[in-house]
């Protein structure tokens, strides 16, 4: 049994942060069809060597191709909404009123639906209407301005984090509504922009800015909040990062680094206090771990309770037994490649396991089977695959 076996969510967005809620839904069982433009697809199949972003964020969907620019598509939307739980878009704001799709009619059509519209910018205000995209959430949301060394440029990340982000948080949004639908008997829009939920992982930033005038500036992989964290390199070449966000962690590495008379010291009882004295801190664990190979640093830690992880590639991913103890990464079988390994569910269940069924699919794959459930015939898909509006 998967949690969320009972609901039909339509997948009608691109790239990354509304296709990544829906993923997650599927994960834990729902039907989730997947809308894309039946020439152009989604732009996510031309993201990452081979096309692998697509796999894995189109893992457990049926894909289907509708041009949703044109009347017959439109009517195909209408009544995949009302036999659906979820339509999950991320348009414009105005293209879907445009398309004569504008979210109260659809609840017309089926009051219990919920529409979660993912956006750069919202629905509203003096930006809403520009192109938006993870990497603007993170150079508008102060990520950048706070990431990177102190004398370099602010710092934007590899990876669409901000996406991401906004993913998890839409999924969540679509569990609260549905929650809600279960107590009104209505379903209801979900307006979220891309640009906040990022804000909410960076802390209190606005909070401090507000109280104190103090606004939070580049510190590499130091911290604000505590110290020693940081990265340190090895005798034999490795690279190891340290927290010690907790105060008894942060005694047992000074101790262990041969500083237990730092201990004593007043500013060491707080986060704050360790900051203010961060270069001698960082000079009494980098000597230490410098004169040291990685194995014997991780395994002294781990003999005081102290915390300590090796920088991984994904190549020591591959390789390392928590993570296989965890079955973090699993074989999804693809019409392409035959397996993908790729990363499991989220978390675990006892009683209701979320499931990989398969890599994500060719464009139009289950097409027939989607129209077909909404009572078209046979000969009604040939004609609008022959009119260039499925495929």
């Amino acid at each position: 049994m998967t949690s969320l076996a009972d609901l039909r969510v339509i997948d009608a967005a691109t790239l990354f942060a509304g296709p990544s809620a829906a993923m997650m839904l599927g994960d834990f069982g729902a039907d989730v069809i997947k809308i894309e433009h039946p020439r152009r697809g989604d732009p996510s199949r031309g993201h990452g060597a081979a096309g692998l972003w697509w796999k894995t964020l189109s893992r457990n969907k049926r894909a289907a191709a509708v041009d949703l620019s044109r009347a017959e598509g439109q009517e195909i939307l209408r009544r995949l909404a009302e036999r659906s739980d979820v339509l999950i878009e991320n348009f414009r704001p105005g293209t879907l009123e445009r398309w004569n799709l504008d979210p109260q009619d659809l609840l017309k059509l089926n009051p219990r639906l919920i529409v979660a519209r993912m956006t750069g910018f919202g629905q509203f205000g003096p930006m809403a209407k520009r192109p938006g995209f993870g990497t603007l959430a993170e150079a508008m949301s102060g990520f950048a301005a706070m990431t990177g060394e102190p004398d370099g440029p602010p710092t934007l990340p590899p990876l669409a984090l901000a996406d991401g982000i906004a993913g998890l948080a839409m999924s969540y949004a679509v569990m609260v509504a549905l929650h809600a639908r279960e107590q009104t008997g209505r379903g209801q829009v979900i307006d979220m922009a891309i640009i906040e939920p990022i804000l909410g992982l960076l802390g209190p930033q606005m909070s401090i800015y507000k109280a104190l005038g103090l606004v939070q500036q580049r510190t590499g992989n130091r911290s604000s909040s505590n110290a020693p964290r940081n990265t340190y390199r090895t005798r034999d070449g490795r690279w190891l990062a340290i927290s010690t966000s907790a105060q008894p962690i942060a005694e047992r590495v000074v101790t262990l680094v041969g500083r237990p008379d730092l201990v004593e010291q007043p500013w060491f009882a707080s986060g704050h206090g360790r900051v203010q004295h961060v270069d001698e801190l960082d000079e009494a664990v980098a000597s230490w771990i410098a004169e040291r190979d990685a194995d014997e640093v991780i395994a002294r830690f781990e003999e005081v309770q102290a915390a300590v992880a090796p920088i991984y590639d994904v190549t020591d991913l591959a390789e390392d037994p928590q993570y296989a103890a965890l079955n973090t990464f699993v074989e999804v079988p693809d019409e392409e490649f035959g397996t993908l390994t790729m990363q499991n569910v989220l978390f675990r269940m006892s009683d209701t396991p979320g499931e990989i069924k398969w890599a994500g699919r060719a464009i139009g794959s289950d097409t027939d089977e989607v129209l077909g459930e909404l009572d078209y015939a046979a000969e009604r898909i040939a004609a609008l695959r022959e009119d260039g509006v499925i495929a």
